[in-house]
């Protein structure tokens, strides 16, 4: 998952674009640094919620355990990604996801207890982290609804569309996702098997929607393809993505 580059990325609006400056600066002056390792956790689902984290550098996954033990991707986080933020205001509060680290980098680590208490002295500022945490719990219920509505195979579809508006390079023949997934992974997005996503894309290739170069990542050759099969609603790129 290293061959990430941040140049000629599609047009959409940054986590940094998204909040003020001042809740930025806030969110600076109480924060700390700390290195993160591949394949390390920043927290596990069930354990006690005390940090909040935004991402300097580096690849997030977030996770979430199904019933049946499955693990199900919801996320891969990247600079300026805020992750551990819906514990905030809660009593008692426990992580809900799982955060693994998919590529080594920084984060900015913010003791849960000091935010509440700045925030509850800026009720602008309150207002607007309310709103940001509000934006990440539609992009939840966007690819829950996906699952739910369009199976296996639309969960798949909207998650190739999802990452080409967090990871799409434009090119001459479409759009390159450029970041290396496996087919295991993919299916972990789709609560789906290996075999089952092996088969959908071997699909895909034939119908010459998309291709694969030798590194594995995929080029979507013909987005409106996938968009047409899952009754795509045009959603804003700040809720269709993958982060």
């Amino acid at each position: 998952m290293k061959d990430l580059q941040t140049s000629v990325l599609l047009d959409a609006k940054t986590e940094e674009d998204l909040i003020s400056p001042d809740l930025r600066a806030l969110l600076n002056s109480i924060s700390t640094q700390k290195v993160m390792d591949e394949e390390t956790y920043l927290f596990h689902e069930g354990t006690e919620a005390e940090e909040i984290f935004i991402i300097k550098s580096g690849l997030v996954q977030i996770s979430k355990l199904t019933a049946d033990g499955k693990e199900m991707i919801l996320r891969i986080c990247k600079h300026n990604d805020i992750i551990g933020e819906l514990t905030l205001f809660c009593n008692d509060p426990k992580y809900i996801l799982s955060a693994k680290v998919m590529e080594r980098g920084e984060v900015h680590v913010i003791q849960k207890e000091m935010l509440e208490k700045a925030l509850m002295t800026n009720n602008e500022l309150t207002f607007e982290y309310l709103k940001w945490t509000s934006n990440h719990m539609r992009k939840y219920q966007s690819k829950i609804r996906d699952l739910l509505l369009n199976g296996k195979k639309g969960a798949l579809y909207s998650t190739l569309i999802r990452l080409s508006n967090s990871y799409g390079v434009v090119k001459d023949e479409g759009i390159l996702i450029d970041l290396v997934l496996t087919n295991q992974e993919l299916a972990k997005f789709c609560a789906a098997t290996r075999e089952s996503v092996n088969r959908m894309l071997v699909e895909l290739r034939k119908l010459d929607v998309i291709s694969m170069d030798k590194s594995g990542k995929i080029l979507l050759k013909d987005i409106d393809y996938l968009r047409a099969k899952i009754g795509c609603e045009n959603c804003p790129i700040e809720i269709c993505n993958i982060n």
